[in-house]
């Protein structure tokens, strides 16, 4: 049988011609990445380590973003944690205040993450680059310390599920709607260490950052990594980002799948994840039921992006913020943050009666900026909606996309545009 996209970039970083599902490999490295939460762990475990400096000092990024600025004393010792370390070992792309911005939208904006790499990230969002062609994943600090220490790092080659896309969405079902459909579909087990393929003529009405936001999520599936076939638009994307070549791989005609599904997105409505797991989805109108919101939060890893912030702002633009919600806008990274000012988004998000954060994790994992009391409930363009994910352990978390987010702000209650 043939390899799948992940099996073909794992086999060449692991200096091997195949590699098939189950098999343990210890493969190349292109990126290593941590932020403000993971990377000072690494860092104690990399002490312990007997090698003197980091692998290459040109690739591996350290981002400031959950906790930044700084929130209290211990993020503050997180952060200068990691500021002495990547001082210390003379870090390329060390990203802190001022230039930071949130890592995985970031990374592929600065022009860090091409075609055919092999990246780890301690933070379980990595995925996100395999909207690209990347190989990526998530994984722990430890794996982390080692990747920074080698610049390797070992993989149980995945078995992969494909997804068919077709047609093409209306106007208000944007790549969010897509990835919640899927896991409603699969559950967030349905993929548990696979790598979920995207193929299909439909992946051409999709933007990137579109394929960005399912990528993202493809953890809340299980996934070990989520991948996109490199089109033209992705080649565009990297040209204009990135002076770092890029190898295109493509899943050969006999690749083995355990599974097969095909989303046609002509069918698919604006979604919405409930309380308290990304599977329990339903879309806008078979909720039926008027809940009401205390909060809406616009932004993240997953749609912090400026078409997430233009899709918003059209939603909002000349009416106002209900009187009982709290709307939160937060621009992925500080050129989306000026690019939408210069739009005049921002002024359009403030006038509304939102606020306007600088770049932040913040919210998304009850950090600040946005925590939730008992009884409150938030709409969120984030990825996660766990028991207490974003405050209280009696507050609740509907996940959506930045369309229905702002005009469920509008309306004070979960609504599509």
């Amino acid at each position: 049988m043939g390899m799948t996209m992940t099996q073909k970039i794992l086999a060449a970083h692991a200096g091997l011609d195949k590699v098939k599902a189950g098999q343990l490999i210890e493969a190349e490295l292109d990126l290593v990445l941590g932020n403000d939460i993971t990377t000072p762990v690494a860092i104690n475990v990399m002490e312990g380590i007997d090698k003197k400096t980091v692998f290459d000092k040109d690739k591996i990024a350290l981002v400031m973003d959950h906790f930044i600025p700084n929130k209290d004393i211990k993020s503050a010792e997180n952060c200068k944690c990691c500021r002495d370390f990547a001082m210390k070992h003379d870090i390329t792309n060390y990203f802190d205040v001022g230039k930071m911005g949130i890592e995985h939208a970031l990374l592929p904006e600065s022009g860090l993450t091409v075609a055919g790499d092999c990246i780890i990230g301690a933070d379980s969002h990595t995925c996100t680059y395999g909207a690209l062609g990347a190989f990526s994943t998530g994984v722990g600090s430890t794996d982390m310390a080692c990747g920074m220490a080698t610049g390797k790092t070992w993989f149980k080659v995945p078995s992969a599920i494909r997804f068919n896309i077709t047609g093409r969405p209306s106007k208000w079902v944007s790549g969010k709607d897509v990835i919640l459909h899927i896991i409603g579909k699969i559950g967030v087990d349905g993929a548990l260490y696979r790598s979920m393929e995207f193929t299909g003529d439909g992946i051409k009405n999709l933007s990137m950052d579109d394929r960005f936001t399912i990528a993202n999520m493809a953890i809340e599936a299980g996934g070990k990594n989520g991948i996109f076939p490199v089109d033209e638009a992705a080649k565009e994307y990297m040209e204009s980002h990135s002076s770092r070549p890029y190898k295109i791989y493509e899943a050969d005609s006999d690749a083995e799948y355990d599974e097969e599904y095909t989303i046609d997105l002509s069918e698919l409505k604006p979604t919405v994840a409930f309380p308290h797991l990304p599977e329990n989805t339903k879309t806008i109108d078979e909720i039926g039921e008027k809940i009401e919101i205390q909060q809406a939060v616009i932004g993240s890893c997953t749609n912090g992006r400026i078409s997430d912030l233009r899709a918003a702002a059209e939603v909002i633009r000349g009416k106002k913020i209900a009187d009982n919600v709290r709307c939160i806008v937060i621009p992925a990274t500080q050129k989306i943050y000026l690019k939408a000012l210069e739009e005049g988004l921002i002024k359009e998000f403030i006038e509304a009666g939102a606020i306007v954060s600088t770049p932040t994790c913040g919210p998304c994992l009850g950090g600040y900026m946005g925590i939730l009391a008992k009884g409150e409930r938030c709409i969120s363009t984030t990825n996660r909606n766990f028991v207490g994910r974003m405050g209280h352990t009696e507050s609740e978390v509907y996940l959506a996309s930045p369309a229905v987010a702002a005009a469920s702000a509008v309306k004070g209650y979960i609504t599509a545009p």
